[in-house]
């Protein structure tokens, strides 16, 4: 197993990318603690994997520091951190108000912020480790009405790079994952919004959005969350400081040359 003996923590683990995370390093041998803002989803997934769910939400200064002071009381360490928590609250910069840039920003990139500098003492402790930072295709390329979401997730790809760079030399590992479509939760509320727009089925929504990507549909949960994997491990001991972009194969599509497919 590729996990044994390790210790982890992951964000908004009671659903979607995150709860099929904490399922897959379980497997893997890992003990996990899952954070999210709904107790039950989590006290769910912790049960299948023996794990420990501690509620909270990700933008409370004092959250971080409890699931991972948690996870060293509970487990005897830490050695991964995977900070997916995550909104997608949506709007162009013109019409982005304040509260929802906030709320977008304290989750998405301040609230993975928190959990790494609450991570990082630990981690030290044990002689290094692995930081994930679940980011997405929106850090490279963006459509419309994202000013936010976009904005925070590009940052995560700098926030990774720093802790590449700085902790590094002390054996820890900094990465971004950028997934593009996803069958989650967030994915199918975004599905649901363009199939009420054009009157079509969720599951026609999603051919449509997945139309000119290579791999014609969108990811599972749980591909992604062998990535994760992939990237927490020690078959990833080189890999730090970069982004691993999952999204089907979208970012190698020139999107001038549609026009011209037959």
């Amino acid at each position: 197993m590729r996990l044994e003996g390790k210790v982890a923590v992951i964000t908004g683990g009671g659903t979607g990318i995150g709860a099929a995370t904490a399922r897959r390093f379980g497997e893997e041998g890992a003990r996990v603690v899952v954070t999210g803002r709904r107790p039950e989803p989590l006290e769910a997934v912790a049960r299948e994997i023996d794990g420990l769910a501690v509620p909270g939400d990700v933008a409370d200064t004092d959250h971080a520091l409890e699931a991972v002071a948690a996870a060293t009381e509970t487990f005897g360490g830490l050695d991964l951190l995977v900070a997916n928590a995550g909104v997608g609250l949506g709007g162009a910069a013109a019409d982005v108000d304040d509260e929802r840039w906030s709320r977008t920003v304290d989750v998405n990139l301040t609230g993975a912020f928190r959990f790494v500098r609450a991570a990082i003492p630990p981690l030290l402790e044990r002689g290094g480790g692995s930081i994930v930072l679940v980011s997405s295709v929106s850090a490279v390329v963006i459509g419309t009405g994202s000013a936010a979401y976009a904005a925070s997730k590009t940052a995560m790809l700098g926030l990774a790079r720093s802790v590449a760079v700085d902790y590094g030399p002390k054996g820890i590992r900094a990465n971004a994952l950028c997934p593009g479509w996803v069958r989650t939760p967030m994915g199918d509320a975004s599905m649901t919004e363009l199939a009420a727009a054009r009157g079509i089925e969720l599951e026609q929504a999603y051919r449509l959005s997945t139309a000119h990507i290579p791999l014609r549909r969108p990811a599972t949960p749980e591909e992604i969350a062998a990535c994760c994997l992939f990237l927490a491990s020690d078959e990833a001991s080189i890999v730090t400081g970069t982004a691993l972009v999952a999204d089907g194969g979208g970012l190698a599509v020139d999107v001038a040359e549609i026009a011209f497919e037959g």
